[in-house]
């Protein structure tokens, strides 16, 4: 058994990964004992992340609010807690709170064979967020 005892900070989410105002709680990172990766993300109304991939998926687990999850293809999920979704590996897609409310997840990964968990893309527009959400 390894215990870690809190003592992390909150960070705020970097403006290359997030549009809006978003805090990240990391609850660990990728080690020599295990390659799950997770963090507690927490984002203000109308924050998102950027078109994003994981090479070996993710899980989302929906604590507080109201948000959305979205795909390449159009397709936009609403998620309120305990919801969980599931992104395949390499599935562009974006998450983040509804335009007026704030939305809370905590977000699981796996780290491939060279440590990577994540691959960003572009911002999701706001014009883009505004349309895909009609």
């Amino acid at each position: 058994m390894k215990f870690t005892k809190s003592g992390g900070q909150t960070a705020i989410g970097p403006e290359a990964w997030f549009t809006g105002t978003v805090y990240i709680d990391y609850i660990r990172n990728p080690d020599e004992q295990s390659c799950v990766g997770c963090a507690h993300v927490r984002f203000t109304p109308g924050a998102r992340t950027a078109w994003h991939t994981h090479p070996r998926g993710q899980t989302l687990y929906v604590t507080d609010g109201i948000g959305y999850v979205g795909r390449r293809d159009g397709h936009i999920q609403e998620i309120r807690p305990g919801d969980v979704v599931y992104i395949e590996p390499n599935e562009e897609h974006w998450h983040g709170a509804t335009p007026d409310r704030f939305m809370a997840h905590v977000a699981i990964q796996e780290a491939d064979e060279n440590g990577q968990v994540v691959t960003w893309g572009d911002h999701v527009a706001d014009e883009e967020y505004e349309d895909r959400l009609r």
